[in-house]
């Protein structure tokens, strides 16, 4: 129980950074909360008394419930206790080399994907019958775009964004007179981050990958730009950018949206991870993307029509 209150609290936290503001919790789902964080308590000092729950979920990120509370709950405490530690990720060996083979787009990557997907620190990190993740499309894409760590869906079927999010991004795509198979879509990640799961019981949920796990497998991400050669990356949602922009570049996702940066020589654009308008189907927050999305069409001089400009407006 511990484990999945500490995931809930990086997931709030990945949220808020991700630009939102409230999370609406059913009351009967807050209840089961409260309990849950009393039991902890208790277990943990006896003697003390239970801190009320609103008051993590406000500390965590600031998750709201539509359902009536009492008002002490729905304050911060005055002195609020230190922030849960991240989700301890799994030890990792030192930050591997990857030395391609001479030869050309095509027998580069198709080595580098064998190389990956056989790799065994990633085959050891797949649960059976689930797949390493690698990244697909055109190998000569202008476009690279790259979230952070593979899904349910995408380590079933082993290719990145494929899910109900990955099905949105490529519809934006679509919206700017591109195919998926015009653009070339990774991941930093090459496995999905693991959960405390029950033995033969699917993992439910997801977590942000630890700074270990993106460092160890930044070397393959950095071994498919230098084959595709893309002008411009676009880095979806928080994580990914703080894994080619460094840890401490910034605090929220605000902070480096609507400007250029680099990675490696290759001009990377910030963006909201396409799960952030799933969560927040507005014409405000498809906006924001959407003005991203305009500068890397800017970026890599492809046309843009009067009535793409006034999408969400």
């Amino acid at each position: 129980m511990r484990a999945s209150l500490t995931v809930l609290t990086e997931e709030l936290r990945r949220l808020k950074a991700s630009g939102l503001k409230t999370v609406v919790v059913p009351g009967e789902s807050l209840d089961r909360l409260r309990a849950a964080v009393a039991g902890l308590a208790r277990a943990a000092a006896p003697s003390a008394p239970a801190a009320p729950v609103a008051s993590v979920s406000v500390e965590a990120g600031a998750a709201t419930s539509n359902a009536s509370a009492a008002p002490a709950a729905r304050k911060r405490p005055p002195n609020p206790a230190p922030a849960p530690t991240a989700v301890a990720g799994p030890a990792l060996p030192p930050t591997p080399t990857v030395v391609m083979p001479e030869g050309d787009k095509p027998t580069r990557w198709n080595w580098l994907r064998q190389h990956v997907v056989e790799h065994p620190v990633c085959r050891e990190h797949v649960r059976p019958g689930k797949q390493v993740v690698f990244g697909v499309g055109n190998l000569d894409a202008r476009i690279f775009f790259c979230g952070e760590a593979p899904g349910a869906e995408e380590e079933v079927q082993g290719e990145p964004f494929v899910g109900p999010a990955g099905e949105l991004l490529t519809r934006m795509i679509g919206a700017m007179g591109l195919k998926r198979g015009d653009v070339y879509i990774g991941n930093i990640m090459n496995w999905r981050p693991q959960l405390p799961t029950a033995a033969g019981a699917e993992q439910m949920g997801n977590r942000p990958p630890t700074s270990d796990e993106l460092r160890f497998c930044l070397p393959f991400l950095q071994a498919q730009l230098k084959i595709v050669q893309p002008r411009v990356v676009v880095a979806l949602g928080a994580t990914a950018a703080k894994g080619l922009l460094g840890e401490a570049s910034f605090r929220a996702l605000g902070e480096v949206r609507g400007s250029w940066h680099e990675f490696d020589g290759i001009p990377v654009r910030v963006t909201y991870h396409p799960s952030y308008i799933l969560r927040n189907n507005t014409n405000r927050s498809k906006r924001a993307i959407w003005e991203d999305l305009l500068a890397v069409m800017e970026r890599v001089e492809h046309p843009i029509t009067e009535r793409q400009r006034s999408y969400f407006l």
